[in-house]
Order: C-alpha cells, then structure tokens, then sequence
C-alpha cells in the first residue's frame, strides 16, 4: 500500500473508533505494512504516527481502567472545531469579505481561502453573489501586485512551518537595503499594506518589515518539516502593528485629552476606538486614550477640522499649534508688499 494512502486510511479508522485500538488491532487492520518482525512493524508504525502528529493530529496513547483497554485514540475536541453556527446573513458578509480578498491581487493562502469559500456556499444552502467590486490590497505601490502576492504565499507558508527567512530589506531610513535573517511570526493587513512581524537576527529584537519593500527573499529549506524557532505564547500582533497613526510605538505612551464637539461628538467612539469617553454636555464629548506617536494623532485632528481639539497634555497641545502654524505658513497668500492676507 502506499504510504499516503495508508496513512489516510490510518486516520479514517481511528477516527472512526468509539474506543481506543490496540497495537494488535492495528497490525490487524493492516497486515500487509505492519506485518513481519515485531521491531520492522513498530518502526514503520513510529514513523507515520510521528507524521500523523507533525500534521497536526491529536493521537495519543491511553492506559486502560477498568472501562476501556489500553491503545490509542484521537482527542476530539482538539480535532474538531467548534460549530460557528452562524447566521445566513453571516454566512453572507464572512463571503462577501472573503471575495473580495480572494479577487484582491496580493492575498495570502489563497487556496485555504477558496477552500473555506467553498464549505460557506455549501453550507449557506444557496448560491451567494461574488462581489464585483475589487480591492486593492498591500501593494504599497503600483506594479508590485504580481511580486506582493507571490511574496506573502512565501511569508505565508514560513509563518504556517516556522521556518526562518533571508531577506533584502529596503528601509526608508537606511541609505540602502540590508540582508536580514528573520523568524516571521505573523503577517498583518492595516489599511492596505500588508506587515511582516518576526525576530530580526541582525536587530536581535522583534521588528516590523511593510512586504512591498522586501527586494528579495528566501525561505529556509533545510529539514522542512522540522520548525526553525517558537513563537513565544505571549506574543500578538496587534501589539506590534498599529491600527491606527497614533499608535505606532516611536514615543512612550502618552495619555491625551481630546475635545470633540458638534457632529463629532456622537462619533467620537467610532473615531477612537478603546477611548475612555465622558459627555461633557449635549453636543461635547471628551475622549482620552493613550498615545505613542503625537504627531500622527496630531496630523488626524487636524483633518477633522475645528470640532476636534486638543486639550492635553501640553505637549500634545504645542505639537498641534506648531504644525497648524506651518500648514497656515506654507498655505498663506500674500500681498505686492509681502503681507499676508488670507490662508
């Protein structure tokens, strides 16, 4: 028998067991590869009990009592997800957004993608719409869809084996590209552009690299079914890739104060997600959250226009006034004579 399909018949009969199934059953149930000398039959069962278990399946050996014999059996509450029991409207939007990230140019796992697709539309019981809108995602720039996309398969499969990669990465704030070997931990979409985060051996610390402006890479093929690094259990994503402008980590976490009034007032919980918010009055909202980058909270405000301000601290403030006071510099018309008269 081959060794693929054995090991698929492997595990349709134990997970077809109600009890634990003994070595013995087991050389019963397949006589022509467990068969022979006990030691050739134990190593070939070693052998593809270790591969059911690097796969990812949950078998283990039992000691009997005096309700079951001793043998192995699956754990099938790690085997099997929990039901989502989602709604059909759910089920709707879960496909929409999958869709549509499935007709985006640079999306990672695409096959698992179209695969859960295929299990939504056929557990929804109907035919649901694709959506025809694309969207473009992770870039970065124009042109690079086709070395995007090809990249993040490669990040993808990385991240999924924990195998390390050697990378060309071009910074903005280096004069040129430096080689870097990185343990990728996960990839992360904000606002269009896909984020690696791993541990960068030449920084000796967690980084962030932006995909689109990795040159060139490789991933580590030597033994690839046996990982390349851990990743700690504490770590998470959204610690290290921000949502927001404000959030990137270049400053020490600094609480502001905002003041937003008029329309803004009602939004200010949709604007600033995880703010601490306290009605001041009808039509003012206090919103205060902390801050790790003031200039990109700072350049946010201003978009929002005069019913958003900033109330402290005065850092925070004085950051406002100062770049305010460069756009008005920068923007000013001015008279024959020099002077300016409007902005």
């Amino acid at each position: 028998m081959d060794r693929t399909e054995r090991i698929l018949d492997l595990v349709a009969l134990l997970l077809d067991a109600r009890e634990p199934i003994s070595w013995a059953e087991l050389r019963e149930h397949f006589p022509a590869d467990y068969g022979g000398s006990d030691d050739a039959a134990e190593r070939k069962f070693e052998r593809d009990k270790a591969e059911l278990v690097e796969l990812g399946f949950p078998l283990s050996y039992v000691q009997g009592d005096d309700e079951r014999r001793d043998g192995y059996l699956v754990d099938r509450d790690v085997y099997y997800l929990p039901e989502a029991d989602l709604t059909k409207e759910e089920l709707a939007v879960l496909y929409a957004a999958g869709s549509a990230a499935l007709a985006s140019g640079a999306f990672p796992g695409r096959d698992d993608l179209a695969h859960a697709l295929r299990k939504i539309g056929f557990f929804a019981g109907e035919s649901l719409p694709t959506p025809r809108v694309r969207m473009e995602l992770g870039t970065g720039q124009e042109g690079q869809e086709k070395e995007v996309s090809a990249r993040l398969e490669q990040l993808w499969e990385a991240c999924s084996a924990h195998k390390w990669v050697h990378i060309v990465y071009g910074s903005p704030k280096q004069t040129g590209p430096t080689e870097r070997r990185v343990d990728p931990y996960g990839l992360a979409l904000r606002r269009g552009v896909w984020t690696l985060v791993g541990y960068c051996h030449l920084r000796q610390g967690l980084r962030t690299f932006h995909v689109h402006r990795i040159r060139d890479l490789k991933v580590n093929t030597a033994r690839p079914r046996t990982p390349d690094f851990e990743v700690p259990a504490d770590f998470s994503l959204d610690a290290h890739v921000a949502y927001f402008p404000w959030q990137y980590r270049f400053h020490a976490p600094m609480e502001v104060t905002l003041r937003l009034t008029g329309p803004l007032a009602s939004r200010a919980g949709s604007l600033f997600p995880g703010a601490v918010l306290e009605p001041v009055e009808e039509g003012v909202t206090r919103a205060r959250f902390p801050v790790t980058f003031v200039d990109g909270l700072v350049r946010f405000v201003l978009s929002l226009g005069a019913d958003c301000r900033v109330e402290g601290p005065v850092e925070a403030r004085e950051r406002l006034e100062q770049m305010a006071a460069r756009i008005l510099e920068k923007h000013a018309v001015l008279d024959p004579d020099g002077q300016r008269v409007s902005a």
